[in-house]
């Protein structure tokens, strides 16, 4: 259903975003990675690797391996543990190593959850994390791992720099090792060397093939690295749902304190001050009653527009908690009285077959009228649209408008507060408002089943 609020409404197709200030480079990307930062960093990463492996693997496995065999004693629970810090420790190496060299950033897993003071409970809460038993995972399975791409690496390496440098220094072999050259077959019969100046020239570009593809063979070898790290050394997705929900529970109770702040102070300043000057209007036009029954009609009078006026202030706080319409009629009918309200025409268009929870269609309502609001205070734009519809099992919500633009999340505005409510209930804000508009405010909302009214 599609319903328009005044005129002039129409869809411009606005500017795109600015251009980037990309850095533009004379040689393409394939000639640049043999000399870039980035690669010498992956390949040092690769270099560093091997002997870091080594010596966590033989730490792990000798720390573990002697724990387990003093079980029967209770030295094998202390040494266990002690092997198991140890593990998260040189973790911690690993995710400086992969910031530094791979510019990958992990965040740390959770911490110790002790049931108490004491070496006992230190030594509980290590044995018990999970963080601690992938760290040892990791010292196990990244050893052998780091030994493959060692020599890939290094073989690969060396080879391209070594043919691709041929030219230089193939004088060598006659000079110093009695020989034409590079020998690639020999016998009691004939041998063949690269001595000529077509077989150096073709060893050299053999080289630069492979001094090209190197790079990108040890980046290739530096992704499983990552995924080590990442999906190892930092902190799991069951942990980082539980911060994720810890935080999202903070802002849940921080808006709904603000709420009633704001409730409080609008009945303060608004109705409850309107209506405690009625009752003092009401017991003047009391007392005045037989002494002067004409000055006590008119105040009774002037006492009947404070009440339509307190009613009313009633009605408008009641609607900014959350309207009837809303409850009895829907989205469709609800955002449509909103866009009424609007200083600019809206068009609303609300496409669902089925309500969603009533949550979600509060937050939903919310957010449409919050944006509205932005758009008649801050837009000075002359017409705007709001969409609504379903995707799967996601709610969609979206308001255009033709206005200056520069809308920006990230500036501490009210978007920035509207996007941590939609996030507390697992909603994404997404703006897109270049300078010059047009704005596009896009919300997601999850669905939450179907119910009954």
């Amino acid at each position: 259903m599609a319903t328009e609020y005044g005129q002039g409404y129409g869809l411009d197709s606005g500017p795109g975003f600015p251009g980037s200030t990309e850095r533009r480079h004379r040689l393409p990307a394939a000639l640049r990675a043999p000399v870039e930062p980035r690669t010498w960093l992956e390949l040092t990463h690769v270099l560093l690797s091997l002997p870091i492996s080594i010596l966590l693997f033989t730490y792990a496995v000798t720390m573990v391996s002697l724990g387990a065999g003093l079980l029967v004693t209770f030295l094998g629970i202390p040494v266990l543990a002690a092997g198991l810090a140890g593990c998260r420790g040189f973790g911690a190496l690993e995710r400086m190593r992969a910031r530094g060299l791979l510019g990958l950033e992990v965040a740390e897993p959770e911490p110790l959850r002790r049931n108490g003071p004491g070496a006992m409970a230190w030594m509980g809460a290590v044995l018990k994390s999970g963080a601690s038993w992938r760290a040892l995972l990791y010292a196990v399975l990244h050893l052998p791992w780091a030994v493959f791409s060692f020599v890939v690496a290094v073989n690969v390496w060396v080879l391209g720099w070594a043919l691709l440098t041929y030219p230089l220094w193939f004088w060598v072999f006659p000079v110093y090792a009695g020989q034409d050259g590079i020998q690639l077959y020999g016998d009691e019969t004939h041998r063949i060397y690269l001595d000529n100046p077509f077989e150096i020239t073709v060893t050299a570009l053999v080289g630069l093939l492979f001094t090209i593809a190197s790079p990108w063979i040890v980046r290739a070898l530096t992704m499983v690295d990552r995924l080590l790290v990442h999906g190892l050394l930092g902190p799991s997705r069951l942990a980082s749902r539980v911060v994720e929900l810890e935080s999202d529970r903070g802002v849940v109770v921080d808006t709904a304190a603000a709420d009633l702040r704001r409730i409080e102070r609008d009945l303060h300043d608004g109705a409850q001050a309107r209506l405690v000057a009625l009752a003092m209007d009401l017991g003047l036009a009391k007392e005045k009653l037989r002494e002067d029954p004409q000055a006590a009609a008119q105040m009774v009078d002037e006492a009947h527009g404070e009440v339509k006026t307190a009613l009313q202030e009633l009605r408008d706080l009641a609607r900014g908690i959350h309207p009837a319409v809303l409850t009895d009629r829907g989205l469709d009918a609800a955002l449509s009285a909103v866009a009424s309200r609007c200083t600019v025409p809206v068009r609303v268009e609300v496409d669902l077959a089925e309500r969603p929870a009533p949550a979600i269609e509060g937050i939903a309502y919310f957010t449409v009228s919050e944006l509205l609001q932005n758009v008649s205070k801050h837009a000075r734009a002359t017409w705007a649209g709001v969409e609504v519809w379903r995707t799967e099992n996601r709610l969609m919500l979206q308001v255009v408008d033709n206005g200056v633009g520069g809308a920006d999340v990230s500036a501490g505005s009210g978007l920035a507060g509207l996007a941590d409510r939609l996030d507390a209930v697992d909603g994404i804000l997404v703006v897109d408002s270049p300078a010059g508009g047009p704005t596009r405010v896009t919300a997601e909302l999850p669905w939450r089943g179907e119910h009954v009214r």
